[in-house]
């Protein structure tokens, strides 16, 4: 496997952990009964706050992707294969897993460290693919 397709797994499970906090979500939901389900958005304020913190996770893993994916395509396109590059997109994915983990266990520090290093991930392919392009 090439370095830069890397890149396009990477991208396709960093979509599949933005899910895998809503695992809990909805483990949630399904205790709240059917009578909460007319309401959804209003729900989060009656689960428990595990739940609450996993939906708080779930909307950020979309946030992160925002962000990641374009880098990702980025380095994709440009061709970067350095190793640089494919550890920062791994780290990425695992950061991220961590972030929910840590969220949901609401370990404050370790969260805001995880979400730094997958920022910072992001912020590495945008300028290795810049440099590439350049």
């Amino acid at each position: 496997m090439s370095g830069s397709i890397t890149f396009l797994y990477c991208i396709a499970v960093a979509i599949v952990l933005v899910y895998v906090p809503f695992l809990l979500v909805a483990f949630a939901r399904v205790n709240l009964g059917t009578e909460a389900l007319a309401t959804p958005r209003a729900m989060v304020d009656k689960l428990p706050a595990y739940a609450q913190r996993a939906t708080w996770a779930h909307q950020n893993s979309f946030e992160a992707l925002m962000i990641f994916a374009p880098a990702a395509l980025m380095a994709y396109i440009t061709g970067v294969s350095s190793t640089l590059a494919i550890f920062a997109g791994l780290t990425f994915l695992v950061a991220r897993l961590f972030y929910s983990v840590f969220y949901i266990l609401n370990v404050p520090l370790l969260r805001s460290l995880m979400f730094a290093i997958a920022t910072l991930c992001s912020g590495t392919l945008i300028v290795l693919s810049l440099n590439q392009a350049r």
